[in-house]
Formats: structure tokens, C-alpha cells, sequence
């Protein structure tokens, strides 16, 4: 007997069920995580909008065309500000029973999924600014250097514990290796 239904339509209903994004409930990072990348994104528009300026204000003869660089820069940063918080919300991850899976971007949306068993290391890191707002990055790492993983802006006990059952996860999978 067959797997395919004998109805064509729902044979390619079936398919395109299997081709859909991944399913399921998505965690999201934390919203402390928003002002954090607020700021250090309104900090960089200051200073990089700052660096752009110097070349006018340094010339003695004030060319008017090296103020349109600027003038560039603060506009584009200001937009990256402005689709921060989309971005931000694009942010997120799924423990499934054999991966996790990432996946972030407006534009250009990125999934990736790690298996448990190939991870090699899960590493959690705190800044400064992100110890005083109690968030905290896990990076995943394994083998193949085009997938390593960064899920940024976790709380720092949802960072601690989603570490600790990775890598649990990756001892257990590792077993038959």
C-alpha cells in the first residue's frame, strides 16, 4: 500500500506540509535584549556619524560634498534603528528531539540546525552592558565552521540552563560515535 493519498491535490498538500518552515513553538530572546541593541546601535550612529564628519570639519576649505558622507551614514544608521525592533522579534529558537534550530533575519531570513550530537562546545558570554541588564549570549560550535550558532540576548538563568541541557543533549547523542 502506498503512502500517497489517491487524491492528487492532497498528495501535494502533503508535500508542501513538509516543505513549510519549520513548525512549532519558537523561544524568543529576551525583550532586555531590544534596548540593549537599541543603544549599542544609536551609540555606533553617533561615533561612526562623528568619524564620517571629521574630514569636513578637518578641511580647512569646507567642501559641502564631504557633508553629504555623513549625512549618509546618520541616515542609514537611523534606519537599522528604526527595523531594530523587527529584527530583534525575527530572533528566535526551537529545541526539537534530535536539533536545535536558529533563526533570525528580515530580509534574509537564516535557519540553521545543529544537532545535538555534533555540537562540540556551548559557551555562554556576558559584557559588561549585558551583565548590568542580566542578559547573556550561548554560542554553539561544532565542526564545520559555516555553522556555528549565536543566539543572543537570553536571560542569564535561561542561558545557564539551555547550556547545561545542550550539553547534556550532545553527551548523550555523542554515545554511539
Amino acid at each position: 500500500m502506498s503512502d500517497t493519498p489517491e487524491n492528487p491535490s492532497a498528495a501535494s498538500a502533503v508535500d508542501e506540509r513538509r516543505l513549510e518552515p519549520v513548525a512549532g513553538d519558537w523561544r524568543r530572546v529576551s525583550p532586555k535584549y531590544l534596548r540593549y541593541d537599541l543603544v549599542s546601535t544609536a551609540i555606533w550612529t553617533v561615533i561612526l556619524t562623528f568619524a564620517v564628519t571629521l574630514p569636513w570639519l578637518l578641511s580647512g576649505q569646507r567642501i559641502w560634498g564631504l557633508l553629504l558622507i555623513p549625512v549618509a551614514v546618520f541616515i542609514t544608521l537611523v534606519l537599522v534603528l528604526a527595523f531594530t525592533p523587527r529584527r530583534v522579534r525575527a530572533i528566535g529558537y526551537q529545541l526539537r528531539d534530535d536539533d536545535l534550530v536558529l533563526r533570525k533575519g528580515i530580509l534574509f531570513h537564516r535557519t540553521v540546525a545543529v544537532p545535538y550530537g555534533r555540537m562540540q562546545l556551548v559557551d555562554v558570554t556576558r559584557g559588561p552592558i549585558e551583565r548590568a541588564l542580566g542578559l547573556s549570549q550561548l554560542k554553539l560550535v561544532t565542526a564545520a565552521a559555516a555553522s556555528n550558532v549565536l543566539i543572543p540576548g537570553l536571560a542569564e538563568a535561561d542561558a545557564d540552563a539551555l547550556r547545561d541541557h545542550l550539553v547534556e543533549l550532545a553527551e548523550t547523542r555523542r554515545a554511539g560515535l
